[in-house]
């Protein structure tokens, strides 16, 4: 068995995290990142998330895509006749 390359980078970004959040609380900055600087940050990780998530769905806008969608799905319960 082989462990996943998402399970180290997952477990590496959480012990980073946790590392920072003590150093936090000993009073120690060692990101030294500003309030604006983490507002941006998430607001460009939503920003991209969304953008994703909208780009890889399947947005169907027509009035004939969404009736190919329809028989698609049906297609794919075996019920299309």
């Amino acid at each position: 068995m082989k462990i996943e390359t998402g399970t180290i980078a997952r477990t590496i970004v959480l012990l980073l995290a946790l590392l920072n959040q003590i150093c936090a609380i000993m009073g120690w900055t060692p990101l030294d990142i500003s309030e604006g600087t983490v507002y941006q940050l998430s607001s460009l990780a939503v920003t991209v998330v969304a953008s994703v998530w909208a780009w890889w769905k399947n947005n169907s806008l027509t009035k004939e895509a969404i009736l190919a969608d329809q028989k698609f799905k049906e297609l794919k319960k075996g019920t299309l006749e």
